[in-house]
């Protein structure tokens, strides 16, 4: 929970909460669970952590710098998750007060982001990436509960990629994550799964990050048919704030 991240998609990781609850395949294995209980945490009581100033901190260093960083948003948790409600508007209020970082929320929880904006989200808070997981056909509905939510950047993480996804469509996509499952118990990822989304992705004009194959640790086997993918969406930075 600091800004040490091994997520090679990212910058920083920041869990204003930790804890969550499995709602489908993808979360059997989460690493989430396995490390609160080496930590001696029950990982199913979200609890609030001592983090809310960390990307006060990022800022002040990017602002100082003139640049931009991003941060995956809750690695330990979900920020729509419903034991966080409480804690939201705070934690949105944390994200206005931090431009010069793109903060990357992804849920399993789609069908709850609409109704948990912030009254000021408009058309989508510039700094935000919107992203939801994907990780069988059975979830491709995520996709579309996704594309109907105006934001600067939609994502989605195809990881762990447990099977095919021949219904997704990527229409109102801006960027693909795919990889394979990590850790003790990862289950098996075919590379033909994950060269029909590169494809689709080619074919769509989406940017396309393979992160990783299945293996017993994180970020191995990154290459693709023989070269990386790490593609990241056409964007447009902020106007970067300096001082």
């Amino acid at each position: 929970m600091s800004a040490a991240t091994n997520i090679s998609w990212t910058q920083h990781t920041w869990n204003p909460w930790r804890g969550c609850t499995r709602i489908s395949p993808g979360c059997k294995n989460c690493y989430m669970f396995t490390a609160q209980e080496r930590y001696g945490r029950d990982p199913r009581v979200v609890v609030r952590t001592k983090t809310w100033n960390d990307p006060i901190r990022w800022q002040r260093r990017a602002e100082k710098d003139s640049k931009q960083e991003m941060v995956f948003t809750c690695s330990w948790s979900d920020w729509f998750h419903e034991a966080a409600d409480t804690w939201r508007e705070e934690a949105w209020d944390v994200v206005r007060r931090c431009p010069n970082l793109v903060f990357q929320i992804l849920t399993k929880r789609p069908d709850r982001i609409e109704s948990h904006l912030p009254v000021d989200w408009g058309s989508g808070f510039p700094n935000v990436w919107l992203g939801t997981s994907i990780e069988t056909n059975d979830y491709v509905w995520r996709a579309d509960v996704l594309r109907g939510i105006p934001a600067s950047i939609r994502f989605l993480s195809a990881e762990p990629l447990l099977g095919p996804l021949p219904d997704l469509r990527l229409d109102g996509i801006d960027w693909l994550i795919v990889g394979g499952e990590s850790g003790p118990g990862f289950r098996p990822m075919d590379h033909s799964w994950a060269r029909q989304l590169r494809e689709l992705s080619l074919a769509e004009g989406v940017a396309f990050f393979y992160k990783q194959s299945a293996a017993p640790r994180s970020e191995t086997g990154t290459y693709l048919d023989g070269r990386q993918w790490r593609e990241y969406p056409n964007y447009t930075p902020l106007e970067v704030v300096s001082r």
